[in-house]
């Protein structure tokens, strides 16, 4: 395929997957559940860290946080006492567990409390290419409250050669902006042109196949290439694509 039918290709695919059917079969329906801006910034944010494995399973697992928090996530967040932590200690998804999810819920409320909320934080360091820098800096702040090491690991490092692919995932859910029903473009301070495509198995797949990407390894390598090649097909909305790689992987086996 030439770059323009290459284009032409994924854009129907982006079309095609970027619609309110989508939003019934993945995780992205947790913070469609809410209205309020903290409470879909935080359902968000939790439904994607715990976002790896059967997609069934996270739905139900991220459904079961909300459950615990009393379906209010943000008040939960700045109002909890520690008799109301005690009753995540049950909760476990793969290797995120109950004192993860604790340790979470206080650096959230430390992140509203002292750093002016998500927005605020990831909008501190931004750059004009991508939101790796501001990933990493989140990271720091996210964890300067006192922690188990371990719980780390639920935050990926981009300047570590991670793919991040859950946090750039949430973050194309929040700042995405096109009307059609499935990510929110709440957040008016960072340009859907700096975020970065949710790599991982089935989009690193097709990205292959369909010759966007040639690195073996799903890796903070292979996302700054096909960063790269997805800039050339639409500089403004690069992670569009997103729909296209993934639907292709996960719907049509491609």
């Amino acid at each position: 395929m030439t770059q323009n039918e290459l284009r032409e290709f994924l854009d129907e695919k982006a079309d095609l997957y970027n619609h309110p059917n989508f939003i019934e079969s993945d995780p992205i329906q947790i913070p469609h559940r809410f209205s309020l801006k903290e409470d879909i910034e935080i359902a968000g944010f939790l439904s994607a860290t715990i976002a790896w494995g059967n997609r069934k399973s996270i739905i139900a697992n991220a459904t079961r946080m909300m459950d615990l928090m009393g379906n209010t996530p943000y008040d939960f967040v700045m109002s909890h006492n520690e008799n109301d932590l005690e009753r995540l200690q049950d909760f476990v998804h793969r290797t995120f567990n109950g004192q993860d999810f604790t340790t979470f819920v206080k650096a959230l409320r430390h992140t509203y409390q002292n750093h002016g909320g998500l927005e605020k934080l990831f909008s501190r360091h931004q750059d004009e290419e991508n939101l790796q820098q501001s990933i990493h800096e989140f990271r720091k702040i996210f964890f300067e409250i006192e922690h188990q090491h371990r719980t780390q690991k639920h935050v990926s490092d981009p300047l570590n050669n991670s793919a991040a692919k859950r946090i750039n995932m949430y973050l194309r859910w929040m700042v995405r902006r096109d009307n059609k029903g499935v990510d929110f473009g709440l957040w008016k301070s960072i340009s859907p042109a700096q975020l970065s495509c949710p790599l991982d198995v089935h989009s690193g797949n097709v990205a292959r196949k369909l010759g966007l990407l040639t690195r073996v390894q799903n890796d903070g390598k292979a996302l700054a290439e096909l960063d790269k090649t997805l800039r050339l097909l639409d500089a403004s909305d690069p992670v569009k694509y997103d729909f296209a790689l993934f639907g292709l992987g996960v719907f049509e086996h491609f």
